[in-house]
């Protein structure tokens, strides 16, 4: 498997991760993390992050989210659901 492939792998790893963790749909996961910054984040350090738990991962993508202005905010819909971001 090339490296492009194994970096590809481990970033829709961490979005269905995250989206999971979170209550988020995949593509809504995908959106916030794209739009704040997580994904670059994730490609630009895969080195040293694929290295790490991916708890950590995902903490690490959070925070990168955060600091670039990102909010994930959980709340019950009118059918019970929990929706975010």
């Amino acid at each position: 498997m090339s490296e492009e492939r194994k970096q590809i792998n481990y970033v829709v790893a961490c979005v269905s991760e995250f989206a999971r963790k979170h209550n988020l749909t995949m593509k809504k996961a995908f959106q916030f993390l794209f739009e704040y910054g997580a994904i670059a984040f994730l490609k630009e350090n895969y080195d040293v992050e694929h290295t790490l738990s991916l708890e950590d991962a995902l903490d690490d993508m959070l925070v990168i989210c955060e600091k670039n202005g990102g909010k994930l905010v959980s709340y019950y819909d009118k059918a019970g659901t929990v929706n975010g971001v």
